[in-house]
């Protein structure tokens, strides 16, 4: 079992993050489960629900981003400059080396799915390959790798699907609520109308929470990961050019709109979210701002420029 490179030092800051958005989403949801036991709904019904549907998003959701992506695994015959890149850096960092995997899109991406280091999948757009030079390739395929060392991968994974189940059951409610529930005459003859409406008040309370928490996480990681580039390549200029580049040409309209809008359900994985124009507040956003991004970076390079 590959462990920790003895020159990365663990992000405290990012574990302390996982840990805390596990044990608040933990809460959140136990609390969630039994005031729906207590409005009479199975707890083994809720339980079994929800572990089967847990292990399916754990297990299967590497082949669930890849395949809503249309990306394929790919050997080093198709792509032996990439399959090198990726073994020396795994290699630097002491990691098995992943599977790699190929989007044919125009847009300029990458991600890193899989529940573990060894089942761990690095994928990259034909977009990220034509746009950018081989430093800076190496630099978001060490920011991707990091993702695999903190295991922060797992952690959004899990902490996904229970926003997921929050937000569905948000929507079945709505509409439970406007067919015969709250919003119709038979609510104010039972209490079915009430109970209807205190589940779903009480599910848009922990999605609200959930999406909070996730994005607070989500922000950081792509710092320690910025982080984690920028030891393992030494060189955070070359990770600070790749985001400005990759961010550029998809705010400059050249991307056609179906590209963008099959990467929504993974942009939160991506290393820069596929959106075009402002992304509103960014306590909203799953990644931090690119200023701020580029701010830390130029910070980093500074200190190994001084420490040289």
């Amino acid at each position: 079992m590959a462990k920790r490179p003895t020159w990365y030092k663990p992000d405290l800051q990012l574990s302390a993050r996982m840990l805390l958005t596990m044990f608040l989403l933990g809460a959140v949801y136990t609390i969630f489960l039994f005031i729906l036991f207590r409005l009479g709904v199975s707890a083994i019904l809720l339980l079994v629900i929800a572990a089967v549907i847990l292990c399916v998003q754990l297990f299967f959701s590497d082949k669930i981003a890849l395949y809503s992506m249309g990306a394929r695994e790919i050997d080093e015959s198709e792509q032996p400059q990439l399959h090198a890149l990726i073994t020396r850096l795994a290699a630097q960092a002491n990691l098995p080396k992943p599977k790699v995997a190929i989007v044919d899109t125009s847009l300029p991406n990458a991600f890193a799915t899989g529940r573990s280091k060894n089942h761990a999948v690095v994928a990259v757009t034909t977009g990220l390959l034509n746009r950018l030079s081989t430093p800076e390739l190496e630099a978001v395929l060490a920011h991707e790798l990091t993702h695999i060392i903190n295991r922060d991968m797992t952690v959004m994974t899990i902490a996904m699907f229970l926003s997921m189940v929050a937000s569905l059951l948000v929507n079945m409610l709505m509409w439970a609520g406007l067919y015969g529930g709250f919003g119709g005459r038979r609510s104010r003859d039972n209490e079915g109308g009430s109970i209807i409406l205190l589940v779903w008040l009480v599910s848009l309370l922990v999605y609200a929470i959930s999406f909070v928490l996730i994005r607070a996480l989500s922000r950081y990681r792509e710092y320690a990961a910025d982080r984690g580039s920028a030891l393992i390549t030494g060189a955070p200029e070359n990770l600070a050019s790749a985001l400005m580049r990759i961010e550029g040409t998809i705010q400059s309209g050249r991307i056609p709109d179906r590209d963008l809008r099959q990467a929504q359900g993974v942009s939160p994985m991506m290393i820069m979210p596929a959106l075009k124009g402002e992304n509103g507040l960014e306590i909203f956003s799953t990644h931090p701002s690119l200023e701020h991004r580029i701010e830390r970076l130029q910070n980093m390079q500074r200190q190994m420029e001084r420490a040289r």
